[in-house]
């Protein structure tokens, strides 16, 4: 299926936020800050500062494609909550989208 820019709407996703919300897929119900940067640093063996994660995860929580609550607060976090994410269907969807366009633009290149 293609779609085009009116079916998309005005929200594409840069690379990091496919990265980042990749990894919150990939993580599940462990979707929390720590484990999402490692998985980040681990599979697209790229470094991530705290301030770009949570700054990219909230961006896609404004847009819908993510979710977030805090658990409840722990002795070991010093008393603090730790705040889980979760992909939601318009996320899952606009990542299929991206996936599907670069798919596209890739069919047929010859890089040699």
């Amino acid at each position: 299926m293609i779609y085009n820019s009116e079916q998309m709407g005005d929200h594409y996703l840069g690379e990091f936020e496919q990265i980042v919300l990749l990894a919150v897929v990939r993580l599940g119900e462990n979707a929390y800050g720590v484990p999402i940067r490692h998985e980040i640093e681990k599979r697209a063996d790229r470094k991530v500062t705290v301030g770009a994660l949570y700054s990219t995860l909230d961006r896609l929580e404004g847009k819908g494609y993510l979710s977030s609550w805090f658990a409840e607060p722990t002795s070991e976090r010093g008393g603090r909550a730790r705040r889980y994410f979760r992909a939601e269907p318009q996320g899952i969807e606009a990542l299929a989208l991206a996936k599907e366009m670069f798919d596209r633009m890739w069919k047929g290149v010859r890089l040699a």
